[in-house]
């Protein structure tokens, strides 16, 4: 047993700014810290049910919200760690922790005493006198306690303990069996007629990660670097075809790593627990605190898009197929999903003259990194200072101080970037430490990481990124900024603490800068000559950057289609997954169906990621985006009092108004799809 005094976690931390002690938090501190933290907020959680004054927004609704610090610390640490840097000891911990974390929320949750407090401050709301910020803190409050069972019967709330218990581990499991399955697959090519077609800078990667794994050869996995690539430019169809069909049955295997029956559980008891508590189905209990409200707006949007963009889709399918069979003279009947990235490429190229083979040396991850901090700097004034004496959990891991343009102290951001065995797929920033004005042991200003899966060096070249790698950066890197500037008082309010469909917007918005001249010519220089990307180039850059844009959108719908369908449903489901998803979203589909293949048994955003019946919401922040920076286009893409009414109406306030007010207050008016039809070339 780890004693609390030898426990980093449980200590006061003895670290730059109060950061993690990554360097010495052991992976057996993990399990006693959660313990020791869980009980200490049953005991702040006590202290106010058992006080005896009457029930004010301080003594119940603040004091609530400020509980649970140290619970929140050793929760940070370590869920950062098991998705950057899991392994199977942190993921056997994750399921015996998770049980226990959901009974400690349900317990405050479902305390009768404690919402009665509770209810008592929000039933005098009115009489108050409240600030916008306290007010939404109580409204805030007040709702989280009903959608999470606070009205239920006795008997009511036991269903819904069991039920909440049951979906934190049926998620875990989801996100496991789905990391576990990518993970074990390998393609080693071991003879160089193989790589027919692959740029040098793809068999470089293919050979470090061989060597790495003690193989001679070419390694490909199913990582994005390894992957993306391989689809992109691999001359041998056989071998696109194996990599797809992969690709698309992680978790569709029919053996321990199978999440087919873990998707219908997991539909069925959202459904259940949704129908608890008064709604009929789980999208309209999900809805309800967002900016869409309810279903019918979702595809509303998703249909407007869907008629919008769909034209435009079917006509970039046949452009493709059409140059296959008569340009490339393809021996093909039609055109597969493992052929579309393939000769989607070699049309781009014949179009737009620019490749991501061409681009990559422009694209050097250090002078990637130091162009998009400039870009904060010329918007927001903040600046980045590296320190090595902050911890890492990993010898890849940088963290960087930051400092507004006064010299004020703002926070502290960590960058990831390389893909690892332990590593979830994808991207993402998470908070490490939140912004709130009321905590003082670390000044109350935030910590966030953002976590990528860059292409790797090898043993010639620097980390050279993909056209889109570099939008990558930036979207995570939005996102980090809505944390880094956050400026408000709850925890429960800032940063990412927004609406789902509002949460993408600071992220979305900053991709926009990526295909502007002026920013493409501080940000792609070329690593070995220092001369800028050419001229020509990034014209054609900009000029492809609506290349395919109707396929690309109706990708997208058809994720939010699959989404919703799964969500949406009344009565409990128990049949095939494949044809379900099948027909969710075969309005949407552009390109050929692969028998056996299935998409659902991996879309971990929705049964593992905190995107259930929110997927739709990429495209929601992506009207708003294409809106909102249509202001920085009229007046100027790096224009100062722009930037400044962004940073304080929308990264700075988080959740602590309605987003639709905030969304305003920027804009001047209610947003519409028009910008984005007129950006993606679909309207003119």
């Amino acid at each position: 047993m780890i004693q609390a005094k030898n426990n980093p976690l449980l200590q006061k931390y003895q670290t730059p700014f109060d950061t993690p002690p990554f360097d010495i938090i052991k992976t057996e501190h993990y399990e006693p810290a959660f313990d020791e933290a869980i009980k200490q907020l049953k005991n702040e959680i006590n202290d106010i049910v058992n006080n005896p004054d009457k029930p004010t927004l301080e003594n119940t609704i603040v004091a609530l919200e400020r509980s649970g610090i140290l619970l929140d610390r050793v929760s940070s640490a370590f869920f950062n760690v098991l998705n950057a840097e899991g392994n199977d000891e942190m993921m056997d911990i994750s399921q015996r922790v998770s049980p226990k974390l959901t009974e400690s929320s349900n317990n405050i949750y479902l305390n009768e005493t404690l919402f009665e407090r509770v209810k008592k401050v929000y039933k005098q709301k009115d009489k108050l006198s409240l600030s916008v910020e306290d007010a939404r803190l109580l409204e805030e409050t007040y709702d989280s306690f009903i959608v999470q069972g606070a009205d239920l019967s006795k008997e009511d709330k036991e269903k819904y303990r069991k039920l909440s218990t049951d979906l934190g581990l049926l998620s875990l499991r989801f996100e496991q069996n789905a990391l576990k399955d990518k993970n074990r697959f390998e393609m080693l090519l071991t003879d160089e007629s193989q790589l027919s077609g692959l740029p040098e800078s793809i068999r470089d990667a293919a050979s470090t990660l061989a060597k790495g794994s003690d193989k001679d050869g070419w390694l490909f996995t199913l990582s994005a670097p390894s992957y993306i690539p391989f689809m992109r430019y691999s001359d041998i169809r056989e071998l696109r075809e194996k990599m797809y069909r992969e690709y698309m049955s992680v978790g569709n295997k029919d053996d321990e790593y199978d999440n087919q029956e873990i998707i219908r559980q997991i539909v069925n008891k959202r459904l259940e627990l949704a129908q608890l508590v008064g709604y009929d189905n789980y999208a309209e209990y999900i809805l309800k605190h967002t900016m869409a409200k309810n279903p019918a707006n979702v595809y509303n949007l998703l249909d407007q898009l869907l008629d919008a963009y769909k034209p435009a889709a079917i006509d970039e399918y046949n452009a493709v197929k059409d140059f296959a069979l008569t340009i490339e003279k393809a021996n093909l009947t039609d055109i597969m999903p493992w052929d579309w990235s393939y000769y989607s490429e070699k049309l781009k190229d014949t179009r737009f003259k620019v490749n991501d083979e061409m681009t990559r040396p422009y694209f050097e991850l250090e002078n990637v990194k130091k162009a998009i901090f400039g870009l904060a700097t010329q918007l927001y004034g903040i600046t980045f200072r590296q320190n090595k004496e902050i911890p890492v959990y990993h010898p890849e891991v940088n963290a960087y101080e930051i400092y507004d343009e006064n010299g004020e102290y703002l926070a502290i951001l960590y960058t990831d970037f390389h893909p690892r065995k332990g590593k979830q797929s994808g991207a993402w920033m998470n908070s490490i430490r939140p912004q709130s004005k009321g905590i003082k042991e670390y000044g109350g200003r935030p910590q966030v990481i953002i976590v990528m899966n860059f292409t790797r060096p090898t043993e010639t070249k620097p980390s050279l990124l993909s056209f889109d790698e570099v939008n990558t950066f930036l979207h995570e890197f939005g996102h980090a900024l809505h944390g880094i500037l956050s400026d408000g008082t709850y925890t429960l309010l800032t940063g990412t603490n927004v609406y789902r469909d509002f949460v993408e917007l600071p992220s979305q918005i900053m991709e926009n800068w990526l295909t502007e001249k002026e920013f493409l010519d501080q940000i792609a220089i070329h690593y070995q000559t220092g001369e800028k990307i050419p001229h020509e180039w990034v014209r054609n850059l900009v000029d492809a950057s609506n290349f395919n844009t109707g396929y690309l959108c109706c990708r997208q719908l058809s994720f939010g289609l699959l989404d919703m369908a799964w969500h949406t449903i009344t009565s409990p489901f128990d049949g095939n997954v494949v044809e379900f998803e099948r027909k969710a979203w075969a309005s949407a589909v552009i390109l050929p169906e692969v028998k056996e293949t299935l998409m659902s048994s991996s879309f971990g955003h929705i049964f593992a990621g905190g995107y259930a019946a929110g997927y739709y919401g990429y495209k929601w922040a992506e009207v708003l985006d294409a809106d909102a920076f249509s202001v920085f286009k009229a007046k100027g893409i790096f224009n100062k009092e722009v930037a400044k009414s962004f940073r304080d109406n929308i990264l700075s306030k988080g959740g602590s108004e309605d987003p639709e007010i905030l969304y305003e207050r920027f804009r001047g008016q209610k947003p519409t799809i028009d910008a984005l039809l007129i950006r993606n070339g679909i309207k003119k």
